[in-house]
């Protein structure tokens, strides 16, 4: 009985000493807590006289910016004042009874000059113009930074000869795909309208100045271009002082550095680039060499050999999208150089790319203009010189999806131009954009590459065809999950089976008491993805539709993406219309209830209206009334299938008596 009293004696006092042990450890932390909010509360009194003082050198800089002006202002009416004091001078020498006296006067002793002086101020003078007020000249804005003004700078093109106006295309300025990372970037304007929404970009800076600008916010990542203008071209060419001590301030501070190799030969910056950590080119063809020449070169004392990678160019979904500029497209088939002569900045450029009806892509043309010309929404046409009967040709290999004949008739708006074109689209986003490319970059560096996704959760009401209902269902991209109502019996183990493992299931059934609005409230409250589309079981969906409706997202503000222009199928005249062509790509008060693709936050901020008829357009009314924009997409990928609709066929063009396949799905 002793052993056990000292047993129990024993175990008391590890778990006393334990938990001495743990209480410790507590106060310890408890005492460090204390000092990390000691230090944050004096952290906090710096920070608030920080802005105190900055408010104060503020309100000093508006004062001395106003006396400024007014010294401006006072300047100015000095000088109109001594103008007007000029031209009075003036007036007043040309006058008559003047040039009279004053001839008098000299030729007072000498009758001859007396005569002549006479006969030349008989004779009338010109008066000078009196001088006018001049504006206030403004002050002269410093040196543009590099980057941080990013807009078309010529709104006229010249065709033929002569000149045509158009709005240019308004490069949008933000948010970026990854707000927690910072890349300092050497790139040209090419590269940088590429990377400039994947994160938060700091441009600009030289080899002067790099370590003033950088440290306002220590990038994560540096990526420096094979520019061949600028200041950093001649640190490239022959890596000077500034590189160097660039990258030696980067590697003091864990951040990464990357190499990117554009275009030019391989031996002009192999030199530069051993000296980064990583080197990645954007031509293919170039990786052996690039292989080849890293290896020949011993890395200096102190680095290890760069890998090697690929970052090819890609589309950016911010600047290469088919939102159109303002008016029609000029209705003519342009030449490429044409089209895009040397003088024109990138963002001229991307107003270019939407204006012609089509562009003609001659043999050779860069792969990556070709995409991003398809991107933009423009035909291509690539054609040469017609032999043995043989007309447009791909103007690059691979390039075959993203031409259209030569010799169309049709304009890009419609007919087999516009499914082509929308055909191009697609496949140049499904190759990849540069989001994709930037996310294996990351990965390859070591960086984050986390980002917002676009996962999809799908609602649909079965409408006792449960076949047909899946059917719609089951060949979409991007879907996480199905919230099906349906009564069937076995609805869940079809479902289950009918669609990809990766894709949650669940089946909830009808409740006859409830309104199709009621319902769906119901189902979106187990929506989880981050997009919620509405499907209707009694129309038809292609392939793509869900694919091509989330696109808008990449490239687009909207809270609620849908098609205000589609087709549909009156199966008792048989005939095939299409609603309201005009309204693809654009901002719209309303699109329709059955192409509705929203983000759930928004939608479930909004809800379902309790009613089963117009349920769609009490919802696009409290849009309009909370301001939630709403964007119609295109217009193909899905069909409204209607036995009779008198209003649908008097409003909407006829496009064909027979099945609508071949027109809506592509």
């Amino acid at each position: 009985m002793a052993d056990g009293q000292l047993e129990s004696t024993r175990l008391a006092l590890r778990e006393a000493m334990a938990e001495a042990e743990r209480a410790a450890e507590l106060a310890r932390l408890l005492d460090a807590a204390q000092a990390r909010v000691t230090e944050a509360e004096r952290a906090a009194e710096g920070l608030r006289g920080l802005q105190e003082r900055l408010a104060e050198t503020e309100e000093q800089l508006r004062a001395v910016q106003a006396a400024e002006e007014k010294l401006r202002r006072d300047l100015a009416e000095q000088r109109y004042q001594a103008e007007v004091a000029k031209w009075k001078l003036s007036s007043v020498q040309v006058a008559r009874w003047s040039r009279l006296g004053d001839a008098i006067k000299t030729g007072k002793s000498n009758p001859v000059r007396l005569a002549r002086g006479l006969r030349g101020a008989a004779k009338p003078a010109k008066r000078p113009s009196a001088p006018k007020r001049q504006p206030v000249p403004q002050k002269t804005s410093a040196k543009p930074v590099p980057g941080a003004s990013f807009q078309a700078t010529t709104s006229t093109r010249t065709v033929g000869g002569r000149s045509v106006k158009l709005k240019p295309f308004r490069v949008p300025t933000g948010p970026n795909t990854r707000p927690h990372l910072t890349a300092a970037v050497v790139a040209e304007p090419h590269a940088e309208a590429l990377l400039r929404y994947e994160w938060r970009q700091t441009t600009g800076f030289t080899p002067r100045d790099f370590a003033r600008v950088l440290a306002a916010e220590v990038p994560h990542l540096l990526l420096v271009e094979s520019v061949t203008t600028g200041p950093w071209a001649g640190e490239l060419d022959n890596p000077g002082e500034g590189l160097r001590t660039l990258l030696s301030w980067c590697a003091e501070r864990g951040i990464r550095t990357v190499f990117w190799h554009t275009g030019g030969e391989v031996e002009r910056s192999v030199a530069a680039a051993a000296l980064f950590e990583h080197v990645v080119t954007a031509l293919p063809k170039s990786v052996g060499a690039w292989a080849a020449a890293l290896a020949a070169r011993e890395p200096e004392p102190g680095r290890r050999p760069p890998s090697l990678g690929l970052l090819p160019f890609a589309v950016q979904p911010r600047v290469h999208n088919p939102l159109p500029l303002a008016g029609d497209r000029f209705d003519r088939v342009l030449p490429l150089d044409e089209l895009l002569p040397g003088h024109l900045s990138y963002p001229d450029v991307l107003t270019s790319y939407r204006w012609p009806r089509a562009v003609d892509c001659p043999p050779g043309t860069d792969a990556w203009r070709m995409a991003e010309l398809a991107a933009c929404g423009t035909p291509i046409v690539a054609s040469r010189p017609a032999r043995a009967g043989r007309g447009a040709e791909p103007a690059t290999p691979g390039a075959a999806g993203l031409t259209t004949g030569a010799d169309s008739g049709t304009g890009a708006g419609g007919g087999a131009d516009a499914r082509r074109a929308h055909a191009a689209l697609r496949q140049v986003y499904g190759t990849g954009t540069m989001t994709q490319k930037v996310d294996d970059l990351l990965d390859a560096v070591g960086l984050p590459s986390a980002r917002a996704t676009l996962d999809i959760s799908v609602i649909m009401i079965d409408r006792g065809d449960l076949d047909h209902t899946l059917a719609q269902v089951v060949p979409q991209k991007g879907v996480v999950q199905l919230v099906l109502l349906s009564d069937a019996e076995d609805a869940a183990e079809r479902a289950r089976a009918a669609l990809p493992d990766r894709v949650d299931v669940v089946v909830r059934g009808h409740d006859p008491e409830l309104t199709v609005g009621a319902r769906l409230n119901r189902a979106l409250d187990l929506c989880e993805g981050d997009l919620v589309a509405v499907m209707d079981a009694q129309d038809m969906y292609g392939e793509h539709y869900l694919a091509d409706l989330a696109r808008p997202f990449l490239f687009t503000t909207a809270d609620i993406v849908g098609k205000a222009a589609y087709y549909a199928h009156l199966r008792d005249v048989a005939a095939t219309v299409l609603r309201q062509p005009s309204a693809e790509y654009s901002y719209l008060p309303e699109v329709a209830g059955a192409t509705l693709l929203a983000r759930r936050t928004v939608l479930r901020g909004i809800g379902f209206a309790d009613v089963s008829e117009g349920w769609d357009q009490v919802l696009m009314r409290q849009c309009r009334m909370d301001g939630i924009k709403v964007f119609s997409a295109d217009r193909f990928g899905y069909v409204r299938l209607r036995d009779r609709d008198r209003w649908l066929l008097g409003s909407a063009q006829l496009v064909d008596y027979g099945p609508p396949e071949e027109h809506a799905l592509i």
